[in-house]
């Protein structure tokens, strides 16, 4: 089943461009070829070109590598175990899986089966576990704007508590009330073993954030978020049969060689972008830390709503933000979610979430109707989340 979910995804306009010109061009390539034409139409001569494409190619790829291995290694180590338990405990666990998973669609696709009459209410759920929890959306935006703070997993929990309740309200007032199905009322042992990797990564990040642990390299380094992911990592691997362990391994590196080349060549793009496109000009000069808040989510929005893919708005919204961010002097740690929030905008039809969540939660429903379903539910959680990030900023809570 998750597999045939996952399979059933429909690529953003970059594939739909790739197949017009022949089916033969990958995503990472399309905008490498884009990235190269913006250079050459703005003039920047080749030696220029090749450094600024390096330099945005090459840009926080270390730091990428030790976000996904642990990510996608832990991903494969949950997959491994079946979900089990009511349908309300599968809508629960849904951030925390898809913020584990790195990927909404897979986190998604793995509870859906059990989720029954609450499959809507999982999907958005697994949106915004993904786009405010630590290690997905927050850390990836973090790296890639240079911002290191330990409170990145308490915020995004902050944040994701309104923005959770939102989707849900969104959910009721948008399907009917259907009879409960029957299920067990305790959590079974595959529940908790998806769920003990977070606890443990929490209780990491709380005690980094807690006491002053700079004096051990060893333990200042895993009470942060990169080697609280790996201890998680390690953890969930802990966990899975020895037959297996190198399986989920191999996974891991597959998944993210791809996606680094992906992430490399959306930074490069987005590298070609700031030195091809007045960006101060267009936006008026270098706006305060308030009016910055603004446009890095109209940013994340306008990206995310063009090409569909999360990851690479991620990758190709930050080196573009990252110069906005030092000149307007807003908080660091706010413009990194004011970008995750406007990313939630929006699941339309060049998002491959679109079509999984469309065609198993939403199956009945007219195209219009699913459309207005959960673009409105994101469109609803982003307001709701920038304004929530708003108020910890104007109460001193954040910058």
């Amino acid at each position: 089943m998750t597999d045939a979910l996952i399979k059933s995804s429909k690529p953003s306009w970059l594939h739909a461009l790739r197949d017009a010109l022949g089916g033969g061009i990958p995503l990472p390539l399309g905008m490498i070829l884009l990235a190269l034409a913006l250079a050459m139409a703005g003039g920047i001569g080749a030696p220029a070109v090749v450094k600024t494409f390096s330099l945005g190619f090459g840009r926080s790829l270390g730091e990428f590598a030790l976000i996904l291995i642990p990510s996608f290694v832990l991903a494969a180590c949950l997959a491994r175990f079946p979900a089990g338990g009511v349908e309300r405990l599968a809508a629960l666990t849904a951030p925390f899986a898809a913020a584990g998973m790195a990927c909404p669609d897979t986190g998604y696709a793995a509870l859906s089966t059990v989720a029954g009459r609450r499959k809507l209410s999982t999907a958005l759920g697994a949106y915004a576990g993904f786009k405010l929890l630590v290690p997905a959306g927050p850390l990836i935006v973090a790296t890639g704007l240079g911002v290191q703070d330990a409170r990145l997993f308490v915020i995004g929990l902050v944040l994701l508590l309104p923005v959770w309740a939102a989707g849900e309200v969104w959910v009721r007032a948008r399907t009917a009330p259907a009879p409960a199905t029957p299920g067990k009322r305790a959590v079974d042992g595959s529940m908790r073993a998806v769920l003990i990797p977070f606890l443990v990564m929490a209780g990491l990040l709380g005690l980094g954030v807690a006491v002053d642990l700079s004096g051990s390299a060893v333990l200042d380094f895993l009470t942060r978020p990169k080697g609280a992911l790996f201890v998680a990592a390690l953890w969930a691997l802990a966990g899975v049969p020895a037959a297996q362990r190198r399986e989920c391994l191999d996974s891991a590196i597959r998944r993210t060689g791809s996606l680094l080349l992906l992430i490399g060549a959306a930074s490069a793009l987005g590298a070609i972008l700031v030195a091809t496109v007045p960006i101060h000009t267009l936006i008026g000069g270098t706006p305060g830390p308030q009016a910055a808040l603004v446009v890095l989510f109209a940013a994340a929005m306008l990206f995310k709503t063009m090409q569909g893919s999360s990851m690479a708005t991620f990758a190709a919204v930050t080196p573009i933000a990252a110069p906005l961010v030092a000149a307007s002097g807003v908080d660091p740690l706010a413009a990194v979610f004011a970008i995750c929030l406007g990313s939630f905008i929006g699941i339309l039809p060049n998002d491959s979430y679109y079509w999984l969540v469309r065609r198993n939660a939403l199956a009945e429903t007219g195209e219009g109707a699913a459309i207005v379903t959960l673009t409105g539910g994101a469109a609803i959680q982003a307001g709701v989340g920038f304004l929530a990030l708003w108020l910890l900023t104007v109460s001193g809570v954040l910058g």
